[in-house]
């Protein structure tokens, strides 16, 4: 029998098998969720009050309470009263930040973002994407690399556009490749020129305590390098506690310039009458430092590491040595991007959904979802269990290689 041959059969084999495998997102597994169970204990009825005896079971402090605010500014490199701590999600906050912008313009601006563009590095993050297009951004794509975004693209867009008026970046193990921003890439982006006076940087720092080796990554302080070139205003830093501790009762936290956070407390004044701060206390007490968030992010590591390499496994065992497929080897973050043959990534993953493993849709991590390669698959390693995964990746291994071969081939 032909390779081809081989594969579809199989494929027919793998479908035979009436799986039912999720990889379409990255969530933490439920082993990983349970090594913050002790966070349960640690607040009481008649223990939730802080170092100053106020009550964190009534309203207001809107900006977090002082400890978790102290908290993630050793975490982000910053001072405590540059931070705004929230509730579950960066994403909302992120979300809040770019509505208001669209809605009401932001500190150095001339007022609301009418018809603003913003530039997306891509492949990334679908739901950066999704808040773009749900706002009436319009984004346009530039490549990412190994150290960053393509930056004499992004000079010379932002340079000419003054419609552009951000740009997406994950700067460490990037959703989905893994990259980490180079020191030069991070001077870049803070001292560039913007034809926009009120140009912004999403640094959506999500993964940067999810280290899967000893090798842990550093990434320059981009706030310290825009304030010493004169830009303080265009860094706004997010992250969050929902890959840490519990995914559905973590804290996120925005840092930025006093000038931002004033901005963005103003704006919140009238939505909120303050966060979840009993949520916030349990986090400090479990925590404590961050040295307590390193070493529970070690144990992170244990569980989900032997995850990722059952897939450089799998990946290794299929494709090695031939033209069909390349991916990335992060050493940190929640995903593998693969890019397959030109053509053939749509066809990949919906095969795959009726062999029984659901992948993220493909284009997911383009503007629109639309990958103008038909190339890119991202795949999300975490939930499953590690025998769910090899069985899935067996799975995707068959499906996409005989997706390429049929390419090849003209079928």
């Amino acid at each position: 029998m032909s390779d081809l041959e081989t594969l579809s059969s199989a494929y027919r084999n793998l479908k035979s098998r009436n799986q039912n495998i999720d990889m379409t997102r990255g969530k933490p597994s439920a082993a990983q969720l349970d090594l913050a169970a002790a966070m349960f204990d640690l607040v009481s009825s008649d223990d939730c009050k802080g170092a100053d005896g106020t009550d964190y079971r009534n309203y207001g402090i809107l900006a977090g309470i002082s400890e978790v605010r102290a908290l993630f500014a050793e975490l982000m490199e910053t001072t405590p009263d540059l931070v705004i701590a929230g509730g579950n999600g960066s994403l909302q906050m992120m979300y809040d930040a770019l509505l208001g912008a669209v809605m009401f313009g932001v500190p150095g601006g001339d007022g609301p973002w009418t018809g603003a563009k913003f530039l997306c590095p891509v492949p990334g993050y679908d739901r950066h994407f999704a808040i773009c297009e749900r706002l009436g951004i319009e984004m346009i794509p530039v490549e990412m690399l190994d150290d960053g975004p393509d930056m004499d693209a992004v000079e010379t867009l932002v340079a000419e556009d003054a419609s552009i008026k951000g740009i997406w970046c994950v700067p460490k193990y990037s959703n989905p490749t893994g990259a980490v921003y180079s020191d030069l890439t991070v001077d870049r982006l803070a001292a560039m020129k913007t034809a926009a006076p009120d140009f912004r940087i999403m640094w959506d720092n999500a993964y940067v305590v999810h280290h899967l080796t000893g090798d842990i990554a550093t990434v320059k302080n981009i706030q310290k390098v825009a304030e010493a070139a004169g830009n303080a205003d265009r860094i706004l830093t997010f992250v969050s506690t929902s890959k840490i501790t519990l995914a559905g009762a973590g804290v996120a936290a925005m840092s930025a310039s006093k000038t931002n956070i004033d901005d963005q407390l103003e704006r919140m004044f009238y939505s909120s009458i303050g966060p979840d701060k009993v949520n916030q206390l349990r986090h400090v007490r479990f925590f404590k430092d961050t040295a307590g968030i390193a070493a529970h992010m070690v144990k992170h590591a244990e569980i989900i590491a032997p995850k990722f390499a059952v897939v450089e496994k799998a990946l290794t065992a299929a494709f090695e040595g031939t033209d069909l497929a390349s991916w990335t080897k992060p050493e940190g973050g929640y995903f593998v991007s693969v890019d397959l043959s030109d053509g053939c990534a749509a066809e990949t993953v919906k095969l795959c959904a009726e062999a029984g493993v659901k992948l993220t849709a493909s284009g997911a991590c383009f503007p629109y979802g639309k990958d103008p390669r038909d190339r890119n698959i991202r795949l999300a390693p975490t939930m499953p269990t590690v025998d769910e995964l090899e069985r899935a990746m067996e799975v995707f291994c068959t499906t996409a290689k005989m997706v390429c071969l049929r390419k090849t081939a003209g079928g």
